[in-house]
C-alpha cells in the first residue's frame, strides 16, 4: 500500500485496516482494524460508565492488546491513562488509585486480588471495577465494559495523556499530571518524539517491547512507534533468549531496553548467542539506570552502533548519545535534545561552568507539568522553568552530560564523597557478579562505610570466600576509601522487571532506628 501520513494510529487504521500492527505476546496477530475497533468500543464503555473529558482511570495489566488498547482509547478520549506496576501491594496501588481520582479500574485476573484489597481500600466501588482474562471475584468481566458498544469511532474526539506516578526518593509517589490541549488528537505529531532517536515512519521498521509498559519510557516508545506506523511485536515477561528469537523471527528494527538486559543478553552461552541473527536491528536505546563501560563496550562489539543510550525522566526533557558518540566519549548520556534544554546548577540554582559537578535540571520546551495534588514538590525542584530528579553530574566543553549518582544515594564518608555507580561498575566485572548494590551504612567514625549487596551468578556459591575474592577484585580497580567494607549476598537482587533497583529495600535494614533519610 502507499504508506499514508504519519498523522496518528487512527487514521492510519482507517486507511489500512487489515495492516498488521501487533503480535501478542502469545503469537496472535491483531490487525489496525481490530485494534482501533477495540479502542473506540473501550472509550464508549468508559463514557458510558460515566467518565468524562478530564476524568482518569487505572489499568493493572501486562503487556499486551489490552494495555494498549487502554492506551489509544484515553489518547483519542481525553482522559488520563493511569498505569500501575503490578508488582505493587495492594495498599500502594490503592494510594494511586485514591490520589488520581481514577473512576475506573481494569485489572488483568492474575493481578486480580492485590487490585481488588487496592479498590476496596480507595473505595472505588464494585461496579466500576473490570477484569481482563477471566472471571476474577469482586470484578465484572471485561467485555460487559465493552458489550453493546459501537466500533465506531466517538464523537468529540481530543487528545488524552498517561499520567505516570512516580516512584519518589522520598515519601509517596506523585502523578506527573500535563494539561490537556483540547485538540484532535492528529494535530498533537503523536510519534514525533522518535525523530529524537533517528528513528523514522515506516522504512521496514519494526518496534519490539520488550519491557513493561506500565514504564513511563516504554509506554511512550512502543506508542510513538505505533503512530508512525511501526508494527509492535509485545513481549509479556523477557527472557534473554526469547528476546533474540523475536528479533530474529520478526526482523525488529528498534527497542527500549535498561543495561540488566543487556547484562543478561552477554551473560548467555556464545553458541546460544550465534544461533540468532540480530542484524536487523537499527536502534536498541537504553537507558533507566546507568549502564557500565564494560556492558556497554560488549554490546556494541555484538550489536554494533545500534546501541544507543539517553537520560530522561518521567516529567521530560533529556539527552542522547549514539554509539558514536559515547566511543568518542565514553560515559556520556549524550546532549540535550532538541526539544529539551540541560543545566547542572549548584545548591544555590547558580549555572556551573563544564566540569564541575553539580545538580541536572532539565526542561521541556514543548510544555510544563505539575506533581498531581502536590504544589509543594513542584515548587521545590524547580528553578525556573527547570526541574531536577535530584540526579548529579556535569556537563563538557561541548555540553555532553556525565552523571554520577542521585543526591540520595552519595555517601559521605569521613567528609568524603563516594559515588555508588562507580563502585557497582567494578562488582560487575567480577564474574561471579549476576548483579551488584552499593550504598552506606552507619560507622561509628567516619559517619558511613561502604557496603556491597551481590547476587552471585549461576555457579558461584555465597559466602565468606567469594566475598573476600570480589573484595581483592575491588582492590584492584578501586581507591581505598571508596572499596566496599563488608559484602552481604542475596538470592535475587530487588528490581522490577524494567531494571529498577529498589536500592531503599536493600539499605532500609542497617539504619533502623537511624536517622539517615530513605
Amino acid at each position: 500500500m502507499n504508506a499514508p501520513a504519519p498523522n496518528g494510529f487512527w487514521a492510519q487504521a482507517a486507511a489500512d485496516p487489515d495492516r498488521t500492527v501487533l503480535t501478542a505476546p502469545d503469537g496472535e496477530e491483531w490487525s489496525a482494524g481490530r485494534l482501533h475497533a477495540a479502542a473506540n468500543r473501550l472509550v464508549h464503555g468508559l463514557r458510558a460508565a460515566g467518565l468524562e473529558q478530564g476524568d482518569a482511570f487505572t489499568v493493572v495489566l501486562p503487556n499486551g492488546p489490552a494495555f494498549l488498547t487502554a492506551y489509544l482509547a484515553a489518547a483519542q478520549a481525553g482522559f488520563y491513562l493511569v498505569p500501575v506496576n503490578h508488582h505493587l501491594t495492594g495498599p500502594e496501588t490503592a494510594w494511586i488509585v485514591a490520589d488520581s481520582g481514577a473512576k475506573v479500574l481494569i485489572a488483568h485476573e492474575r493481578f486480580a486480588d492485590p487490585a481488588r484489597a487496592a479498590a476496596d481500600e480507595a473505595g472505588l466501588p464494585a461496579h466500576r471495577r473490570y477484569a481482563v482474562g477471566g472471571p476474577a471475584p469482586g470484578f465484572r468481566p471485561y467485555e460487559d465494559l465493552l458489550h453493546g458498544q459501537p466500533a465506531a469511532p466517538p464523537d468529540h474526539r481530543t487528545l488524552g495523556w498517561v499520567m505516570n506516578y512516580t516512584s519518589g526518593t522520598t515519601g509517596r509517589p506523585r502523578g506527573i499530571r500535563r494539561p490537556l490541549p483540547g485538540r484532535p488528537p492528529e494535530e498533537a505529531h503523536l510519534g514525533g518524539f522518535l525523530g529524537i532517536f533517528g528513528i523514522r515512519p515506516f522504512d521496514g521498521n519494526v518496534h519490539l517491547v520488550c519491557s513493561p509498559l506500565y514504564h513511563t519510557a516504554v509506554l511512550q516508545f512502543a506508542a510513538a512507534a505505533l503512530h508512525i506506523g511501526h508494527p509492535l511485536v509485545v513481549m509479556d515477561k523477557w527472557t534473554p533468549r526469547e528476546m533474540l528469537r523475536l528479533i530474529d523471527t520478526h526482523r525488529c528494527t528498534h527497542t527500549h531496553m535498561v543495561p540488566t538486559q543487556f547484562h543478561r543478553l552477554l551473560a548467555l552461552p556464545e553458541e546460544v548467542r550465534e544461533e540468532y541473527d540480530v542484524s536487523s536491528m537499527r536502534h536498541a536505546v537504553h537507558g533507566a539506570a546507568p549502564c557500565p563501560d564494560h556492558v556497554k563496550r560488549a554490546m556494541i562489539e555484538w550489536w554494533g552502533t545500534c546501541v544507543e543510550e539517553y537520560y530522561a525522566a518521567s516529567e521530560g526533557g533529556g539527552a542522547f548519545a549514539t554509539a558514536d558518540d559515547w566511543l568518542k566519549k565514553p560515559g556520556t548520556v549524550g546532549r540535550a535534545w532538541p526539544i529539551s534544554e540541560l543545566a547542572v546548577l549548584d545548591d544555590d540554582g547558580e549555572r556551573l561552568p563544564p566540569g564541575e559537578l553539580g545538580t541536572v535540571y532539565m526542561r521541556m520546551t514543548t510544555g510544563g507539568f505539575r506533581y498531581h495534588k502536590d504544589d509543594e514538590k513542584t515548587r521545590k525542584n524547580r528553578v525556573g522553568d527547570f526541574f531536577t530528579v535530584g540526579d548529579l553530574g556535569h556537563l563538557d566543553e561541548d555540553g555532553y552530560l556525565f552523571l554520577r549518582d542521585r543526591k540520595i544515594d552519595l555517601i559521605i564518608s569521613g567528609g568524603v564523597n563516594i559515588y555508588p555507580a562507580e563502585i557497582e561498575a567494578a562488582l560487575l566485572t567480577h564474574p561471579a557478579v549476576a548483579d551488584a548494590a552499593a550504598f552506606g551504612v552507619p560507622h561509628p567514625d567516619r559517619g558511613e562505610e561502604v557496603k556491597a549487596v551481590i547476587e552471585p551468578a549461576d555457579g558461584h556459591r555465597p559466602g565468606e570466600a567469594l566475598a573476600a575474592e570480589i573484595l581483592a577484585h575491588c582492590a584492584e580497580r578501586l581507591a581505598g576509601y571508596k572499596r566496599p567494607r563488608s559484602i552481604d549476598f542475596v538470592t535475587v537482587m530487588p528490581r522490577d522487571p524494567n531494571g529498577k533497583l529498589y536500592k531503599r529495600r536493600l539499605r532500609a535494614p542497617y539504619w533502623e532506628g537511624r536517622d539517615r533519610p530513605l
